[in-house]
């Protein structure tokens, strides 16, 4: 694909991503240097659309604004962006890289430690980063009261002063947060896949970008080929997570 539709940059790949770049998705806070789940996709994807690793770009793009209607500085995004028909209203996305699942995490001894009914978290004040699909798992699926947060390191402060009983996010960030930004942390457990088909992270690109195809496409082979599933394995862990019910 290279040299055949126009990207951001002639010649280079502009990928975006927001600041802080955490685990699993990425290390060590710089995406460039093809570690972590999200960041080793979107290496698999430039080099499908073949671009060398020294080809490849990274902008600082917030959360929000990944999403946001409006002309792009990427080419792509990688943020842990849920695929969902409002937001393909303002964005275009490319098919799923990973399949997602909400988890419910707290600290040892909170009002929900233990819990292992959805029901049992209705009382609870759960916090969210703003914008996700986590956010509204609080209010859609639990019928908890919501805290919203800019970026996922506040709602750790927050349920670290006990401002919170937990957080909803994603389960591989879940792992994160337990194993490193929390003393106490503890996984309740993950909530149950709703709908026919999962929540799955795409590749964010500009609304009608001549890009949309090709991403999808390299994507697609990276799922056929077994690729996705290797950088699964390498980076993320399934493990330890009951499902509530």
């Amino acid at each position: 694909m290279k040299g055949t539709v126009a990207t951001h940059t002639d010649g280079k790949l502009t990928i975006g991503t927001d600041t802080p770049a955490y685990g699993p998705w990425f290390s060590d806070n710089d995406p460039a240097n093809g570690r972590g789940y999200e960041s080793a996709v979107a290496y698999a994807i430039a080099d499908k659309l073949g671009f060398a690793p020294g080809d490849v770009k990274w902008v600082t793009v917030p959360f929000n604004k990944a999403v946001l209607p409006g002309a792009k500085d990427f080419d792509f995004d990688v943020n842990q962006v849920s695929i969902t028909d409002a937001r393909k209203k303002a964005v275009d996305f490319s098919s799923g890289y990973y399949d997602v699942v909400q988890t419910v995490i707290t600290y040892k001894g909170s009002p929900i430690d233990g819990k292992t009914m959805i029901a049992d978290l209705k009382g609870a004040k759960l916090g969210a980063q703003v914008g996700t699909t986590s956010l509204l798992a609080i209010t859609d699926q639990i019928g908890a009261e919501s805290a919203v947060y800019q970026s996922n390191d506040k709602a750790v402060l927050a349920l670290k002063a006990h401002q919170i009983d937990g957080i909803v996010a994603d389960l591989p960030t879940a792992f994160f947060m337990t194993a490193v930004q929390l003393d106490d942390g503890v996984i309740v457990g993950q909530l149950p896949l709703t709908g026919s088909t999962p929540e799955q992270f795409g590749a964010v690109l500009d609304k009608g970008s001549a890009l949309t195809p090709c991403v999808t496409a390299a994507v697609d082979a990276l799922r056929a080929d077994g690729e996705l599933d290797t950088l699964v394995t390498t980076w993320l862990s399934s493990q330890g997570a009951p499902e509530l019910k």
